[in-house]
């Protein structure tokens, strides 16, 4: 997956968040965003993700449009925050049932996905899935 971030800015009211970034990331290349709280790491973020629109710029996610694209994006990239704006008092499982609902599936139907870090969550034994209620 590349990844091409051309002049992107992001404005809430009158604090601007991010101005003018640039940046691109090669297929297989590791990369980082790394900053202060309020540096604008998560609204980056959000943006690759097609969770949030920039004011100004463009971006490429392996070559799709995140505008004009978002779909096949959101079919391809994962974005689960550590901390939940809406709902800060959620478990790991109802973020995970929630952000599925959103996206029209179940946890159990992408398990194979998760199951590397709900290992790593110590929400699982090694090689053993999480069983999720159903509801």
């Amino acid at each position: 997956m590349s990844i091409i971030v051309q002049n992107i800015s992001k404005s809430y009211n009158k604090i601007k968040a991010i101005d003018a970034i640039s940046f691109e990331v090669k297929e297989g290349e590791l990369f980082g965003l790394i900053g202060p709280d309020g540096a604008g790491k998560t609204t980056i973020f959000r943006i690759l993700t097609t969770l949030l629109l920039a004011n100004e710029g463009s971006v490429t996610v392996s070559g799709f449009d995140i505008i004009k694209d978002y779909k096949i994006i959101r079919n391809s990239v994962g974005y689960m925050p550590g901390k939940f704006s809406l709902y800060q008092d959620l478990s790991v499982e109802e973020n995970l049932k929630f952000f599925a609902t959103i996206f029209g599936t179940a946890i159990e139907a992408n398990y194979d996905l998760i199951k590397d870090i709900t290992f790593k969550l110590n929400l699982s034994k090694q090689g053993e899935p999480v069983h999720f209620q159903a509801e």
